[in-house]
């Protein structure tokens, strides 16, 4: 009896295990067989307003007209719903809550304590086409008109942190005189307090995080900030968690923190034809040239990066709390000192790191502020590639991909399209292939730009250019003003893009970054957007191409809250 009541319990079993595969795969094929369905359909399910903003301008046609199917919104609608959402890529380990903002508030409690027409061109009345710029040509860029734009009046609600309002700090109070010798005499209040202009430059640079950039222009502090990061005497160094390759985390003299990505490659090797992106090496030179293009483009919205030769004994090994770490030093056959640490897939003595003979190259990132003071959202790129050798992705094989992606939040407002397209050239200049996720401050909302982290895949081969990181461009046909006015300008020869490059990338400390084809492969790589952008505004007109975010800077807030209508057909 009771062999047959447990046959029957397997039995059982066996059979919700099948309806519930069987529902899973019905679900799949669902937005299949409704596109074929709706093949077959004449009606036009055209949206019963007309569009009133910028979705009108790329009306859809075929099978997959009018909104998202299901399939499709399981992908776009929540990109934050990831175990990685809201954690630090620059972050050792997971935040939780209250505690541990409680942590975040000691260490910064500890520092105080111790221490228009259809192809317009831009024309600059005051030069003529081709005339060579004397002295710094890098100078010259920032001095003209596009890069000196205002910002809309900033408000409480605008910045990133209130100064001297729920975060003070008391110099006074602190045990260690090396701090108080630092102060000058003029940097504080009345009430003894320490005045905003005496905090240490990587406080200076959260405190001017605002909704609209990452740090303002023309900042002193972001200079003075590169020169901390390879100045400032490291005092710990751990792991961080999680990646596929190594990164460590270092502490410095005068508490600021920034992420380490040791040298791997060097500037000479190309990725092998045959290698996956997911699979290539990430390049601490990348990292060096994405901030400085990043800030030629004036999107400014990749964190400080600088170039610093680290010493491996005394730096790394010496001053590590982490045991895991320390274990992973030896000595290579040629004597020299090496390490590899732990990490997901290259942290093996295969891969190991070696010094010159304990010297090695790397880059610094600053860190973005604590988690747990200014928390930040995690969203899927909507062009995330499959990360899987044979399938693709769905903007892969649907050309109208874009227009599902206009319907659905955040991007049917505002604009963050419009600086997923910015990312998208930005990446496509690099070569980096490898941008699965972005991040924005939660205290704005989805108003505010989006911050280009981790950008150690770019700038491996120079001889091929991947169009496929254009396709975001390409499917949406939609652009900045302010953004297609820059890249005309970094077009013209008095203001080259690898000229300016090569010349911002002479003051970091590891100078040469690049190599001569890679600044010749973003020229050649340039031209291939302008000429995506020339193709679109032939097709599409100039004003259903290109978005006017050059007017008032109030007027143009308060357009990018404006929503945006769903698309109509393509004619």
């Amino acid at each position: 009896m009771k062999m047959i009541l447990f046959r029957k319990f397997r039995v059982l079993i066996l059979m919700v295990f099948l309806i519930a595969c069987s529902m899973h795969i019905m679900i799949d094929l669902l937005p299949k067989l409704e596109r074929r369905s709706n093949a077959a359909c004449s009606c036009p399910h055209r949206p019963s307003e007309e569009p009133q903003n910028w979705g009108k301008h790329r009306p859809r046609s075929g099978p997959d007209s009018g909104w998202p199917n299901k399939h499709t919104l399981r992908i776009l609608q929540d990109f934050s719903n990831e175990p990685s959402s809201n954690l630090s890529s620059h972050s050792l380990e997971k935040i939780t809550a209250a505690g541990d903002k409680t942590e975040a508030l000691k260490r910064l409690e500890h520092f105080a304590q111790n221490s228009e027409g259809k192809k317009q061109f831009i024309g600059d009345a005051n030069r003529s086409k081709n005339v060579p710029v004397k002295g710094s040509r890098l100078s010259a860029l920032y001095e003209h008109h596009l890069y000196k734009r205002p910002l809309p009046t900033l408000t409480d609600e605008d910045t990133l942190f209130n100064v001297n309002t729920d975060i003070r700090f008391d110099p006074k109070a602190s045990e260690n005189q090396e701090w108080h010798t630092q102060g000058k005499e003029g940097e504080y209040t009345q009430n003894g307090e320490l005045s905003a202009d005496a905090y240490p430059n990587w406080l200076r640079f959260h405190i001017g995080i605002n909704r609209y950039e990452l740090y303002s222009r023309h900042n002193p502090v972001i200079d003075a900030m590169l020169k901390d990061l390879v100045s400032q005497r490291i005092t710990s160094v751990a792991m961080k968690s999680g990646g596929t390759q190594l990164k460590l985390i270092m502490t410095f003299q005068n508490y600021g923190q920034a992420l380490f990505k040791p040298m791997k490659q060097t500037r000479e090797q190309e990725t092998p034809p045959d290698f996956f992106y997911f699979s290539d090496f990430e390049r601490h030179n990348a990292e060096i040239a994405a901030y400085h293009l990043d800030r030629i483009l004036d999107f400014r919205r990749v964190p400080p990066v600088a170039g610093r030769l680290v010493n491996m004994t005394k730096e790394i090994r010496d001053v590590t709390r982490d045991k895991k770490l320390w274990r992973t030093f030896f000595i290579s056959p040629a004597n020299n000192v090496c390490f590899y640490g732990e990490c997901s897939y290259y942290c093996s003595t295969e891969h190991a790191l070696c010094g010159k003979p304990d010297q090695i190259e790397g880059s610094l990132a600053a860190f973005l502020p604590d988690l747990a003071l200014a928390k930040r959202k995690t969203w899927r790129n909507p062009w995330r590639r499959s990360y899987h050798k044979r399938k693709k992705a769905e903007w892969e094989v649907d050309p109208d991909y874009c227009e599902e992606v206009k319907q659905t939040p955040p991007y049917d407002s505002g604009t963050r399209l419009l600086d997923i397209i910015d990312m998208t050239i930005f990446d496509f200049l690099m070569g980096n292939m490898d941008r699965h996720h972005y991040e924005t401050f939660e205290k704005f909302g989805n108003e505010t730009f989006i911050i280009h982290l981790d950008n150690g895949r770019g700038f491996g081969k120079h001889s091929h250019d991947e169009v496929s990181i254009l396709v975001p461009l390409s499917q949406c046909c939609r652009v900045k003003k302010s953004t297609h006015l820059r890249l005309q300008l970094l077009a013209k020869e008095e203001y080259k893009l690898s000229t300016l490059m090569e010349e911002s990338l002479l003051q970091d400390r590891l100078a040469p970054i690049l190599i001569r084809p890679h600044l010749d492969a973003m020229d050649r790589r340039l031209r291939l957007v302008l000429q995506v952008l020339s193709d679109c505004i032939e097709k599409e007109g100039y004003a259903n191409v290109v978005e006017d975010d050059l007017s008032e800077p109030q007027q143009t807030a308060a357009a990018a809250a404006a929503p945006l209508a769903p698309a109509t057909h393509r004619r």
